[in-house]
């Protein structure tokens, strides 16, 4: 798994990530989602490395990463600090300008990286979903039955870790049809660690409150994203239905939006990998400027 890779534990100040990082060429960092470690990225990263340097980290809390103490209004785990990680964590491995490529929860923060730090991110590919804020104003009953975890996970009232940490392998209940034994083991380490199954609702219960806070400053102020943008999905999975054209809420974050639509389901980087290698090369382009620090 990740032939010619390097496994790292890179501290960026608040947290300590566990990455991955192989290949030569542009930068492009790969967030993965929820509940996944970096690991998901693994036939994809390895086939971008002939053309880039591929950067694969376990966002804070995930996985082998650490995470901080818990702050009032799950600041912790808000998108503006997994974004500043991430950007913490390409200076220290000499790039001052990348591309990202973000799935489920990991484009939640692409999202925040590339508005918050336009300096730093060339261009941006969101696969699975429109920003905390715009996937809530949408939100209704079908949402909500689709898409229930996102209260489940989110709410305090009765947290959701103690019936998870009950049997994690039942509550999560999937099995490795679209990835090697290797990745789906990694996958179980991390759900069975009670830390960070916290760290997870933590994500969530973020993105209920500080990061749609965020989000509603931002588009209240006119903010926009500078660079490309392309949102791709699966064709299989609920996007579609709940939002009709996937793309179309990101026409009012960006002025450069493509839109692709792979055969896959939620995740597509297991389930298609050619195809969405092919889409992230024609994308990202061999020719962009290469942004390693001198």
């Amino acid at each position: 798994m990740f032939e010619g890779f390097r496994l790292d534990h890179i501290d960026v100040g608040p947290v300590v990530l566990r990455v991955r990082h192989g290949g030569a060429g542009p930068a492009v960092v790969l967030l993965h989602g929820h509940p996944c470690t970096h690991a998901t990225w693994h036939e994809v990263a390895v086939a971008l490395a002939d053309r880039f340097t591929v950067v694969c980290p376990d966002l804070r809390g995930y996985g082998g990463s650490s995470a901080p103490a818990d702050l009032p209004d799950h600041a912790q785990m808000a998108k503006k600090a997994m974004a500043a990680d991430i950007v913490a964590l390409m200076k220290r491995l000499g790039h001052r300008r990348f591309s990202v490529v973000g799935h489920d929860r990991g484009a939640l923060v692409g999202f925040r990286l590339a508005l918050d730090h336009p300096e730093a991110v060339s261009r941006l590919v969101n696969i699975g979903g429109p920003p905390a804020a715009e996937a809530l104003r949408r939100a209704d009953e079908r949402f909500a039955r689709k898409w229930w975890h996102w209260f489940f996970l989110g709410q305090t009232e009765k947290p959701a870790e103690e019936f998870i940490n009950r049997d994690p392998d039942a509550w999560y209940g999937d099995r490795p049809d679209h990835c090697a034994p290797e990745v789906f083991n990694d996958y179980l380490a991390a759900r069975r660690d009670s830390e960070v199954v916290h760290a997870m609702c933590e994500d969530y219960r973020a993105g209920l409150t500080i990061d749609r806070r965020d989000d509603e400053t931002d588009k209240t102020a006119g903010r926009k994203l500078d660079c490309p943008v392309l949102v791709a999905w699966g064709r299989h999975d609920d996007l579609p239905d709940l939002y009709g054209d996937p793309a179309a809420p990101w026409h009012e974050w960006a002025t450069d939006v493509q839109a692709r639509e792979l055969d896959a389901g939620h995740h597509v980087q297991e389930e298609c990998p050619k195809e969405l290698t092919d889409t992230l090369v024609s994308f990202l382009g061999p020719s962009l400027a290469s942004g390693r620090l001198r």
